[in-house]
């Protein structure tokens, strides 16, 4: 049962990232070229997916999932090195790219050689990470 709602759940993410045009890579430049043709539409894409997200988060408090489990726990809301670090790496990705995760791996079912790329550059990233995460820390005294 679980397997079928993140199936069904996954399918209905990647139909709604390219119904929204958000697997177009120009279209995601296009909001964040700020200085020229501006493109808003992805503001109003991730309005239509936080404000039901935040009403979810606040009907599930003391709730269990349908299908078993617990849900996640908040994120904390501290701003950390790690947090910060983390968000220059997307941003910079999304800007260069015009992807972040979920729309690169939905480009990849209509055979765009660029979601391919990022794909695999995300997925060395996400290898790497934590390694190069402990040689940081240990240079700044942080572990």
């Amino acid at each position: 049962m679980r397997i079928l709602i993140a199936v069904i759940s996954g399918g209905l993410f990647g139909a709604g990232l390219w119904l929204s045009g958000m697997t177009e890579t120009g279209k995601v430049q296009g909001f964040l070229d700020v200085a020229g043709a501006w493109d808003p539409t992805l503001m109003f894409v991730m309005g239509g997916a936080i404000i039901p997200m935040a009403v979810a988060w606040r009907l599930t408090r003391g709730r269990t999932p349908l299908a078993g489990g617990s849900y996640p726990p908040s994120p904390p809301p501290e701003i950390d090195r790690a947090l910060i670090t983390g968000s220059v790496m997307f941003g910079i990705g999304w800007g260069l790219v015009g992807l972040c995760p979920g729309p690169a791996i939905a480009s990849l079912s209509y055979g765009g050689t660029g979601g391919l790329v990022f794909l695999a550059a995300m997925l060395a990233g996400m290898w790497t990470a934590p390694g190069l995460r402990r040689r940081l820390d240990s240079r700044t005294g942080l572990a």
